[in-house]
């Protein structure tokens, strides 16, 4: 690989150099959630919404229980333009709902960013322009000095247009942030929190985006605890971050990022943005609740979430994104199914002995971070069985799925034949079929015998034209002499009843099997018949 083309980090933007206090802090209270799905989710779908996906998708949020939504870029189309204007005329933003409305630091653009606002009580006006030496010297072609006079410039307008309307509050974002000179960032801010009077009723936000990403996520995190550290009036600064995912690390930038002093994130549902994405905000709301932290949005159902995030975004969510992909609760590894398996019956006997309903037990299954029922799933999907399960997998799908708990000894030789079935097609074997290939061999078996009378004494079987009787103590004892009377000695090896259905291992000539049915001595006859037969 052409490596030596590119620059390490430390030699493309001064990294600060100080005692670091985020390694040793923990997350213990969610940011303020700030979806941006409407506006730079939109701005990077090949086949952006129309007003009635972003209606639909707006609505989901709200739902959700966002209180900051960035809902356009006005001054970009006429369509984001007129659905801002939308949720201003029809009272689509509830009462304790802000939004955000983005613009370039230009006049003319900034004009028509307020237009679009007039009427609404609550709005923040997020400003942005790119600061990052590349963007000045190819995009801008603008030096330090002159680009900060800019961006004052623009932010004296917005402030004009503003006036002393309390609701409406202002956001900077320093674009490509972390390729930016840290004191030049910094002196950018500061400005604009003088500029904009910030006060601790009235805050400004200063979004730092990690617009593209170029280094591990540690190098973000100092990034961030130096503006912490060094922002003028900090109590009256929302310190903000905006991580992309193009090195695949934009959740973990924005859990440091936290950790070292932000206090808001933007992102998208499921990290839909451009490249690869914005940071997912489901995965970092969802990791804080696998740590014991409310995060304050509804996940209760997910798969609701999902689709309509799909429908407006016209792109498929993977099977494998965390928490919401289809299979992320998902075992067809045959040691995690048995862990798994066992781990839901301790959970039950722990929610017994607490005296609570298993949805209030305190949750430890391995490979399961979260409950599916916390985000709405069924358990019915947790294991599913092809070639590479194992006896726990299939005796769970057969537990759960059909009411057949299986006796430990009997596992093996069921899961066997559920793998030959398996390994014969080269894909899953779906529940109901786990379920009808069990019966075919356990339950419903044809063979030599049948009982033809039955008392809690006595067992009449036949055979061809004969019928032969045994009595004993109970119906499996019955069978046995019967079955001996006839002519085949039947050692019964183990017998038991579990879950309303009785299971039965025998032995004939050496050779053992097992049977199951409602009653023990079918259970018997059954195991009998597949020996015979």
């Amino acid at each position: 690989m052409p490596s030596h083309r590119y620059r390490s980090v430390y030699d493309r933007v001064p990294v600060p150099e100080f005692e670091r206090a985020w390694p040793s802090r923990r997350l213990e209270a969610p940011p303020l959630w700030v979806p941006v799905d409407l506006r730079d989710g939109n701005q990077a779908l090949a086949d952006p919404m129309d007003p009635a996906r972003k209606r639909r998708f707006f609505d989901l949020l709200v739902t959700m229980g966002f209180k900051e939504i960035e809902v356009g870029y006005p001054s970009a189309s006429r369509d984001d333009f007129a659905f801002v204007r939308h949720l201003v005329e029809s009272g689509a933003v509830p009462d304790d709902v802000t939004i955000v409305v983005f613009t370039p630091a230009r006049h003319d653009l900034i004009e028509r960013t307020f237009a679009s606002i007039e009427g609404l009580p609550r709005a923040v006006v997020h400003l942005y322009t790119a600061t990052a030496p590349t963007w000045r010297d190819v995009v801008l072609r603008r030096g330090r000095d002159e680009l900060h006079r800019l961006v004052l410039d623009a932010a004296a307008l917005v402030a004009r247009l503003a006036g002393d309307r309390p609701g409406v509050r202002f956001e900077f974002s320093p674009e490509v942030f972390n390729q930016t000179e840290p004191d030049y960032v910094l002196s950018v801010c500061d400005s604009l929190t003088e500029l904009w009077d910030a006060s601790p009723d009235r805050p400004v936000i200063h979004n730092l985006p990690a617009t593209v990403e170029i280094a591990s996520p540690n190098v973000y995190a100092d990034q961030i605890e130096y503006m912490h550290r060094n922002l003028a009036r900090r109590d009256s600064v929302i310190l903000s971050v905006h991580p992309h995912n193009d090195r695949g690390t934009g959740v973990a930038c924005a859990e440091l990022a936290v950790l070292a002093g932000a206090q808001r994130v933007e992102g998208c549902l499921f990290g839909n943005g451009e490249r690869t994405g914005n940071v997912d905000l489901v995965a970092l709301a969802l990791n804080l609740h696998a740590q014991g932290v409310d995060p304050r949005i509804d996940f209760s159902d997910i798969d609701v979430i999902r689709a309509t995030v799909e429908h407006c975004n016209r792109i498929g969510v993977h099977e494998r994104h965390p928490y919401g992909g289809d299979l992320v609760y998902t075992a067809f590894s045959g040691t995690h199914q048995d862990a798994i398996g066992k781990g839901f019956a301790h959970h039950a006997e722990q929610a017994r002995a607490l005296g609570v309903a298993p949805d209030e037990a305190p949750w430890n299954v391995p490979y399961l971070p979260i409950d599916p029922h916390d985000v709405g799933r069924s358990y019915e999907a947790v294991i599913r069985v092809n070639s590479q399960s194992g006896k726990g997998g299939v005796a769970y799908v057969l537990d759960t799925e059909h009411g057949f708990d299986l006796p430990p000894g009997m596992r093996a030789e069921v899961s066997r034949r559920v793998q030959a079935a398996a390994d014969e097609s080269g894909a899953e074997v779906p529940a109901k079929e786990i379920g009808d290939l069990f019966r075919a061999a356990y339950v419903d078996v044809t063979g030599p015998f049948a009982v033809v009378g039955a008392t809690d004494a006595s067992v009449t079987v036949r055979i061809g034209d004969a019928e032969h009787t045994g009595t004993g103590d109970d119906p499996v004892a019955a069978l046995v002499r019967a079955l001996r009377a006839a002519g085949t000695d039947v050692e019964v090896t183990e017998h038991v009843v579990r879950s309303g259905v009785a299971y039965a291992e025998c032995r004939v000539d050496g050779r053992t099997a097992w049977g199951a049915a409602p009653a023990p001595h079918d259970a018997v006859l059954n195991a009998v018949n597949r020996l015979l037969s």
